[in-house]
């Protein structure tokens, strides 16, 4: 069963250089854990990114969260201050 999640970051003034490097770093990451980046999305300000992503289950975000090259990357996203929100997304007749 297909699951897909919603990814926000909300980004401070001064953040975008570091979050852009520490998504560089993981994104590429997904397709090894069996992810798929759907959809990625950036307002305007470049305060807020959205990413819409699938996983077959939720073993496969699990196993791509505890991948050690993410936790490497991790200092970039601590620098750039997002606050990174999870959530589980249903599609809606």
């Amino acid at each position: 069963m297909v699951v897909t999640y919603l990814v926000l970051a909300r980004l401070p003034e001064g953040g975008l250089g570091d979050f852009d490097a520490y998504e560089s770093a993981v994104l590429p990451l997904l397709a090894e854990h069996g992810g798929r980046l759907e959809r990625r999305l950036r307002t305007p300000d470049d305060r807020v990114e959205a990413h819409l992503v699938t996983f077959p289950g939720s073993e496969e975000l699990a196993a791509f969260r505890a991948d050690p090259r993410r936790a490497a990357a991790a200092p970039l996203l601590e620098s750039s201050g997002a606050a990174v929100e999870l959530l589980a997304v249903r599609d809606v007749p």
